[in-house]
């Protein structure tokens, strides 16, 4: 999600994650058995894998927990045959919305999502009415107090496309092909990212008040809780006086 303040988005969606951490560990291992079953078991040869374990490790789960991912994922079980959907809609105040999807059954999918837009007062777009407004990049978030002139040069030598003062955040963003490799050169220089992810990024934000905010902020609660539901994206500029009222 875009807003004023993007360690303030990523710190509000971090306590959502810890309130209902088994939901997002079962999230997770379905996309390491989608990624283990689509490009290899091999993390070194599969990027998709490489990714995704990162993020699992990133959320504390048991590296045997990501192992039986894998495996299951190598061994074409049966009943792991997801597909990947997106789905585009207008939130509170015209505010554009992605919602993508991992699921077995889509006609399950497509309602949960459906209803959960109509909850709000919203409703979902054809395909293509909100996804060009987005472009899929790499992003990463690193703490305010690590040294910039640091961060740039070695993010700027790694490939990265571009680094932004946030003021209580830095981002730098690469392409999507890039992003591994990036977060990794810079691991390896002592730099740890607090967040970084494979997004899609909005090209142009729209400004709210509070009260609608707070409005698209439940939307995209509801949208995440869905079992379904693997990512959320929004074009909405949220303040941060909104996440205080959740």
């Amino acid at each position: 999600m875009a807003g004023h303040s993007k360690w303030a988005n990523i710190k509000h969606r971090k306590a959502a994650q810890d309130a209902k951490r088994g939901k997002i560990f079962t999230k997770i291992i379905r996309e390491i058995v989608v990624a283990a079953k689509s490009g290899g078991p091999n993390p070194e040869d599969n990027p998709a894998l490489r990714s995704v374990i990162d993020k699992a490790l990133g959320a504390n789960m048991k590296r045997d927990t990501i192992d039986k991912a894998i495996a299951r994922g190598a061994g074409n079980a049966d009943g792991d045959n997801y597909e990947n959907l997106t789905y585009e809609g207008y939130g509170p105040g015209g505010v554009a919305i992605l919602v993508e999807c991992l699921t077995d059954n889509k006609n399950r999918t497509v309602a949960e999502v459906r209803y959960a837009f109509s909850k709000a007062g919203s409703e979902l777009g054809i395909s293509g009415s909100v996804a060009y407004l987005f472009e899929r990049k790499g992003q990463l978030v690193y703490d305010a107090s690590i040294d910039e002139d640091k961060l740039m040069e070695a993010a700027l030598e790694a490939g990265a496309e571009d680094i932004v003062n946030h003021e209580d955040s830095f981002e730098v963003t690469t392409t999507p092909e890039d992003f591994q490799t990036v977060k990794e050169v810079l691991r390896e220089k002592g730099l740890k990212e607090e967040d970084g992810e494979v997004a899609m990024v909005p090209a142009v934000q729209a400004e709210l008040d509070v009260d609608t905010a707070v409005k698209v902020l439940r939307l995209i609660d509801r949208l995440e809780d869905l079992d379904d539901t693997q990512n959320v994206y929004s074009n909405a500029d949220i303040p941060s006086e909104a996440y205080e009222q959740l």
